[in-house]
């Protein structure tokens, strides 16, 4: 299981409000030695505490979690350890304090992100405004990311959405909510929808002519995707467009990106509306092909919305949510389970997104173990988009869920696994990741003096010495 965040956690709440340690345990009802443990994490935490814990510092349970600080901690690690930086070894013990002050890891991300654009200009790698920081699709992820990918106002909007509909008489069901998303387009909003050739798009939409034109190429479930982002574009406007002003995003092409990233976020909502779409992952114990079916969408699509379900009052699974392509790039990545993304960079060659395309269009399952404990049940599959026609390979990307192994009960992917046993061990990358044995290993830890020896080749391609402690 992962190494306890919560004590920091705690520390930093009670300090950021202002209550001594003793005052907090006064209200708590336990000592002030045993609260100064619990901060020091050299004390588990009940059940009950936890949730006094939360009630009295008036968080939501998710953050006393610690996922923030673990995600913290990953992205420091990696800005750490670039060797472009030339800096100095710095302890796991100091990452993790670092981690645990909000405002100083990010002004070191910040100042980490500004040097790589800075290394890209002076690649030759030009962007459009030299004052930008951050690149704007990499900030768009970063405001899904850091949001655990739940936007509460735009669940409200599709939901009131839905209530419309069906006051209106519409029928709400799975199966006939594109019919009905269609006809509130044609008769509210006087839109012609037509299903024709498109050259090099997916979805055309001329506001004069109020023609909406879907590619034929589109597969059913797109189709109805697009009516229902269609319907949010016209619907919800108002309220993607104050969540985008209280984003402030830096840039034109950042807020862009987030707008159209919000839209598809509200079509997902109204799709698969929050209440229903729980229920039946509960029930169907998250066998993602049927709830696609059932709830007539994609494979992609009910594991998106599986990620969104972070309600504080109705939470599901914490899921992270990540799509690659062949080359190990992550085109989208969501993570309300804490797992560690790096920003930059590939990742293990171990962990099942890529050992998904030797096997296209199966699922595959792995508890996947990270060198500081931390065990994720993850399953993954290949999706592939519309070609164009012949000659055109059409493109292939692996979708990933994944959530804490203490959830794995709760998934149909774990039956017949032994979860104990059965554990792969995975790396965050190559540079990053200390295992000695691995045969996956493309290249050796940053931190460790290669150990050379041509009398005697290992299973892994480097072999290394390992790091002295502190």
């Amino acid at each position: 299981m992962s190494r306890p965040l919560i004590g920091r956690t705690v520390r930093r709440l009670r300090q950021e409000k202002g209550i001594s340690q003793q005052a907090l345990a006064a209200r708590l009802g336990i000592s002030a030695s045993y609260l100064n443990l619990i901060e020091h994490d050299q004390r588990s935490v009940t059940a009950a505490l936890l949730i006094k814990l939360g009630e009295t510092l008036e968080v939501d349970l998710g953050v006393l979690s610690g996922v923030q600080e673990r995600d913290r901690e990953g992205r420091l690690r990696e800005a750490l350890t670039d060797p472009l930086l030339g800096a100095e070894a710095v302890s796991e013990a100091d990452i993790a304090a670092l981690a645990a002050i909000p405002q100083a890891s990010q002004a070191v991300l910040a100042l980490y992100r500004a040097l790589r654009v800075a290394r890209e200009d002076a690649s030759g790698i030009a962007l459009p405004s030299g004052r930008r920081i951050m690149l704007p699709n990499e900030e768009a992820r970063d405001v899904f990311h850091e949001r655990n990918n739940h936007f509460p106002a735009l669940e409200a909007a599709a939901e009131a959405l839905s209530d419309a509909m069906s006051s209106e008489g519409s029928s709400l069901a799975p199966a006939e909510r594109n019919h009905a998303i269609a006809e509130r387009l044609r008769q509210r909003h006087g839109l012609v929808v037509r299903v024709a050739p498109l050259q090099g798009a997916l979805r055309s939409y001329d506001p004069e002519a109020r023609l909406l034109i879907l590619s034929e190429q589109l597969p059913r479930e797109s189709r109805g995707f697009h009516l229902a982002f269609q319907l949010m574009l016209l619907e919800a406007r108002d309220t993607v467009e104050t969540a985008v002003a209280q984003i402030a995003p830096s840039s034109p092409e950042a807020a862009g990106l987030i707008r159209i990233g919000l839209l598809n976020y509200s079509a997902g909502c109204l799709l698969m509306p929050y209440r229903p779409y729980l229920a039946a992952a509960q029930a169907l114990r998250h066998d993602v092909d049927v709830l696609a079916a059932r709830f007539c969408v994609s494979f992609e699509q009910a594991c998106h919305r599986l990620s969104t379900l972070q309600r504080p009052s109705e939470r599901g699974i914490p899921f992270f949510f990540l799509r690659t392509d062949p080359a190990g790039n992550i085109t989208k990545r969501f993570s309300a389970a804490g797992f560690p993304f790096l920003q930059h960079g590939g990742s293990c060659a171990r962990w099942v997104p890529h050992t998904a395309f030797t096997t296209p269009g199966a699922m595959r399952v792995q508890v996947a173990q990270l060198p500081d404990g931390a065990t994720f049940l993850c399953f993954a599959r290949t999706v592939a988009g519309p070609a164009t026609g012949w000659g055109d390979p059409p493109p292939i990307r692996a979708v990933t869920l994944g959530c804490d192994v203490s959830h794995a009960t709760e998934l149909v992917y774990a039956d017949g696994l032994d979860v104990a046993r059965g554990v792969t061990g995975i790396g965050l990358a190559c540079r990053l990741c200390e295992r000695a044995d691995c045969r996956s290993r493309a290249f050796p830890p940053l931190e460790h003096r290669l150990a050379l020896d041509p009398y005697m080749k290992g299973n892994s391609p480097y072999r290394f010495e390992p790091r002295p402690r502190p």
